[in-house]
């Protein structure tokens, strides 16, 4: 029998500029991902396509491009998880005991515009909901943010269909322009 990995990974320091006023979270970066140095790098994650589609962030710019769009657009992002143990890139193979959360305490304090956090998955708003709310210090700035969990982009989660997924992205990225995209 084959002993399970236990090498600890770490996420990515935040995509972000002061004035952002979205913070979109994953959970943690897969193999993909960790591998390249850069946010979504698997071929089969949606994330880039779908941020093409909405703010001209597409996969086939360079990935520092696609960067300056998402701050362009007041947009951060991060990842709940500073780290932890997954042996392999499914979110639901990650070692409960092994999450040490990102601080959020001081992103908040840098970041004072941020005013929604959109989930790319379930597990990012699990893992925020159970190892990040109950410990940040201004609990009264936390509970007025907006919070929408978003279908997946990951490859894992194929059984949407990506039209499906861009709807939900839109309305939440893009409210005021949800119906005339339709």
């Amino acid at each position: 029998m084959q002993a399970k990995p236990t090498t600890i990974i770490n996420c990515f320091a935040p995509i972000e500029n002061k004035t952002a006023q979205m913070l979109i979270l994953g959970s943690m970066p897969g193999r993909a991902s960790l591998t390249a140095h850069e946010y979504y790098a698997h071929p089969h994650n949606t994330f880039w396509k779908i941020m093409g589609e909405l703010i001209g962030a597409n996969a086939s710019l360079p990935y520092q491009d696609r960067l300056t769009s998402l701050r362009l657009s007041n947009i951060a992002l991060w990842d709940v998880l500073a780290s932890c143990i997954r042996p392999t890139s499914l979110d639901a193979h990650i070692e409960p005991d092994s999450i040490i959360p990102n601080d959020f305490d001081w992103f908040f304090t840098e970041h004072p515009h941020i005013k929604t956090i959109c989930f790319n998955g379930a597990k990012a708003e699990q893992c925020f909901k159970k190892y990040v709310l109950p410990n940040i210090r201004d609990i009264e700035h936390a509970r007025s943010l907006e919070y929408i969990r978003l279908p997946s982009t990951s490859p894992a989660h194929a059984g949407m269909p990506y039209a499906d997924k861009l709807k939900a992205w839109r309305a939440a990225l893009l409210p005021a322009n949800t119906d005339n995209h339709n």
